[in-house]
């Protein structure tokens, strides 16, 4: 699958610790979430998921067809091993995650590679990196999705990243549909959300929200 900044418009990001360590209320939602319009996803189980490592690799590959039949692109978090064996599109490192220069040397020209930059030292890095396909950062405003949070960006120091980048950047981290539009406005390309959708008591009416802020 090519890279096309368009698919980061509606980006999900979540594992089954996201739905109370639910896998059945988990594929529910991710495929609701789906059939309601959102553009990429990622599949991100953390460190202290209930899951084994088995029961991971059945889950990534229960995602991959439900990618596959939506026609959604289909990232993995911090595991190109995974990625590759299950046949997803593309993989997502973090700046805490594997040194990013071993995540190219082993998936370059296989998946596409997203980058977590929240500096403009981390960004700058980023541009010399031609293999990168998109830029994450954040959390642009406060989160409880993630417990090692990096600390709060706040709009005008992601505009300046954005100003900064040579590669397309999605805002991820407290985006909700009351400051989705004014993310928008900093020159983000979209939106990667957790809580927003996995916690909506109206998917449909979300993703239609967050899709149409980065129209």
């Amino acid at each position: 699958m090519q890279f096309d900044s368009k698919m980061l418009q509606a980006y999900l990001v979540g594992g089954t610790q996201d739905t109370h360590y639910n896998p059945t209320e988990f594929l529910q939602k991710v495929e609701l979430a789906m059939q309601s319009g959102i553009t990429a996803f990622q599949y991100r189980e953390k460190g202290d998921s209930r899951l084994t490592r088995q029961e991971r690799l059945e889950m990534a590959q229960r995602l991959r067809k439900l990618t596959h039949h939506y026609h959604i692109p289909y990232f993995i978090d911090d595991n190109e091993k995974l990625a590759l064996q299950v046949g997803a599109d593309g993989v997502h490192v973090g700046q805490k995650d594997q040194r990013i220069e071993t995540v190219i040397r082993r998936a370059a020209g296989k998946l596409m590679i997203g980058y977590s930059c929240n500096t403009p030292s981390e960004i700058k890095r980023a541009n010399q990196l031609t293999a990168v396909d998109y830029v994450g950062a954040g959390p642009v405003f406060p989160t409880n999705s993630k417990a090692d949070a990096d600390p709060v960006l706040g709009l005008t120091k992601l505009h300046q990243l954005v100003q900064v980048s040579h590669h397309p950047i999605v805002a991820i981290g407290g985006l909700n549909p009351n400051n989705v539009k004014t993310t928008a406005k900093t020159g983000v390309v979209g939106g990667a959300v957790i809580s927003m959708i996995l916690q909506s008591e109206n998917i449909p009416q979300t993703v239609n929200q967050l899709r149409h802020a980065f129209r």
